[in-house]
């Protein structure tokens, strides 16, 4: 009996994240034609891989759009060299901060306040979103393709942590990125919602809204401050936050398991 086009969607995008290879949109049958499927088809590919909901990538959406993806517990790294798959032997980064909940936001039927969410987060760290399609630069990935894959996450490298303080007022950063020995470039860093709480406030409702929660342990990140960033495998690259911090890392091409 032939298997759903749901189910077939799900095993070709979970083949690719496992061995790091690209191509194609999904055969027309099985491709998302709405977000309901696109965010099923995010789920299935999370149960299908057997892994762990490390946390979620986000942002503020638009009448139309949403900005929602998880980060597979897999992809959430902590150290350096850090493996990665890379494109022509090259990554791009995007410099985020990262949210840690301390304690669950479990579904519930009454509405969480900030209040609440704040005394829910842990902590806040620099944080490089890796970037990362399951699709080639010449497929015509529409917005639903890419929700369906993940919105280009391809995981999350989490630095230092910073005083929560800090983290919640830093709509502006002085952003650095250093490549090797090469000149250092500078970025005049804005989140994309202003506040880097903001799409995390709307991510927790979102959830509720769904019957989900959110669980101690899971990261969310917010939004990028200056974009994508393409930068080599096997080179020391630092990232300076303004007065937050810095991040030093090396990457290396990931193997497939």
């Amino acid at each position: 009996m032939p298997q759903s086009p749901l189910r077939t969607a799900v095993q070709l995008l979970a083949q690719r994240r496992r061995h790091g290879h690209q191509g194609s949109v999904l055969p027309a049958a099985c491709r998302p034609s709405d977000i309901d499927t696109a965010l099923a088809i995010q789920a299935g590919v999370v149960a299908e891989l057997g892994d762990t909901l490390g946390g979620w990538k986000c942002g503020m959406p638009s009448e139309h759009k949403l900005v929602v993806a998880p980060i597979l517990g897999s992809s959430r790294h902590q150290t350096s060299p850090c493996p990665v798959w890379a494109e022509q032997g090259q990554l791009k980064i995007e410099a985020e901060l990262a949210f840690i909940l301390a304690t669950d936001l479990p579904a519930r039927s009454q509405p969480y306040g900030p209040a609440e969410i704040d005394t829910a987060i842990g902590s806040a760290h620099l944080a490089l979103e890796l970037i990362g399609t399951r699709y080639t630069a010449d497929s015509g990935a529409s917005y639903l393709d890419q929700l369906a894959d993940g919105l280009f996450n391809q995981g999350l490298l989490l630095g230092p942590a910073l005083p929560l303080a800090s983290a919640y007022q830093a709509s502006t950063l002085a952003l650095q990125l250093q490549v090797g020995d090469a000149t250092p470039q500078a970025h005049a860093g804005q989140h994309p919602a202003g506040s880097p709480l903001a799409p995390l406030y709307w991510l927790v409702e979102w959830l509720r809204s769904r019957g989900h929660g959110l669980k101690a342990g899971e990261a969310i990140i917010t939004g990028a401050y200056a974009g994508a960033w393409p930068v080599p495998l096997d080179t020391p690259i630092t990232v300076q936050y303004g007065n937050l911090g810095s991040m030093a890392v090396r990457f290396y091409r990931a193997h497939a398991t």
